[in-house]
C-alpha cells in the first residue's frame, strides 16, 4: 500500500499517515517496522535444537529483503547451536494462501525436513507439520492453538507500545515524520510462548541470547558471515549496517534455495 499512502497523504496534508514496513515518507507520512530478524534468530535456536534430520524447511513468501533477512537470521540462529543444519527454502509467492502454503510445507517435509518455518499469515504450514508428526516455528502471532503438537514457538509482533506512543505524539503535535525500526529492547518484537516439547536447556540458551540482543551487546548480523558460495560477506567483528540489512539480496551459507531476480 506504500504508493497509495503517498497519493492519499498528498490530498490530505492535515492528516498523519503511518505505513507499516515501507520506505517512502513525507511531511505527514511516517513508516514503522520492527527488527523481526532478532526474534527470527532466537526461533532458529529452537529449531536447530529440535531437528534430528538437520534439514529445516522454510516456506518463504516473496524474494524481497525483509523475507531474505528473516531466512538468514533464522538460519544463523539454528547454526549457532547446530552447525550441520541446512535450511531448504521454497517460495510460495503469497502472503495469504493456505492451500499453496500447505503444499509448499508438504514438499519440504517430503524432502526430509522435520521442522518447518515460514513467512506468511496463515498457520497452514504448521498444520502440515503436525499432520506428519513433525515440528514447526510460527510467525506473526502465537499459532500454537492451530497446531499444538507441532509449534515450538514463533516470532511475534507487539504493536501496542508503539501505537500508544505515536498517537500521543500526534495528539500533542510533537509527531515528526521518521522511519522507525524498533528493536527487541523496545518490545516491538519478541518470541512467542513455547510449546511443551521445547527443552529447558533450549529455553536457557534462547534467554541468554535474547538478553545480549536486548542489551545491545550483540546483534544477529555480526561477522564472520559467509554467503552460500562460502565468500565472506561480513568480516569478523564487523556488523551489517541498517542500509545493508534493508537491501539483503543474498543467502547465508547453509541455506538451500535461490532468489529470483
Amino acid at each position: 500500500y506504500m504508493d497509495y499512502v503517498q497519493k492519499v497523504a498528498q490530498k490530505f496534508p492535515d492528516v498523519t499517515f503511518l505505513h507499516c514496513s515501507g520506505f517512502k515518507t513525507a511531511n505527514n507520512v511516517g513508516t514503522y517496522f520492527g527488527r523481526m530478524y532478532q526474534a527470527r534468530y532466537l526461533s532458529g535456536i529452537a529449531a536447530g535444537k529440535q531437528t534430528q534430520s538437520n534439514t529445516i524447511g522454510y516456506v518463504a513468501a516473496f524474494p524481497i529483503p525483509e523475507v531474505i533477512r528473516g531466512i538468514n537470521a533464522f538460519t544463523l540462529g539454528a547454526q549457532s547451536v547446530n552447525p550441520d543444519v541446512k535450511v531448504k527454502v521454497v517460495w510460495s509467492n503469497t502472503w495469504y494462501n493456505p492451500a499453496t502454503e500447505k503444499d509448499a510445507a508438504k514438499s519440504l517435509l517430503d524432502a526430509g525436513a522435520d521442522v518447518i518455518a515460514m513467512h506468511q499469515d496463515t498457520p497452514a504450514p504448521m498444520q502440515a507439520a503436525e499432520e506428519k508428526g513433525k515440528f514447526a516455528v510460527s510467525y506473526n502471532s502465537d499459532m500454537r492453538s492451530f497446531a499444538p503438537k507441532a509449534v515450538l514457538t514463533g516470532p511475534v509482533w507487539n504493536w501496542g507500545p508503539y501505537y500508544v506512543k505515536t498517537v500521543k505524539a500526534v495528539l500533542d503535535k510533537s509527531w515528526k515524520s521518521e522511519q522507525y525500526w524498533g528493536s527487541m529492547a523496545e518490545n516491538i518484537v519478541d518470541l512467542g510462548p513455547y510449546g511443551p516439547m521445547v527443552a529447558e536447556d533450549t529455553k536457557t540458551l534462547i534467554a541468554k541470547k535474547k538478553d545480549e540482543i536486548s542489551k545491545g551487546s550483540w546483534d544477529v548480523f555480526t561477522g564472520p558471515i559467509k554467503d552460500q558460495q562460502g565468500s565472506v560477506k561480513v568480516e569478523s567483528g564487523q556488523k551489517m549496517s541498517d542500509k545493508d540489512m534493508l537491501e539483503f539480496n543474498w543467502f547465508v551459507q547453509g541455506v538451500e534455495g535461490t532468489i529470483a531476480k
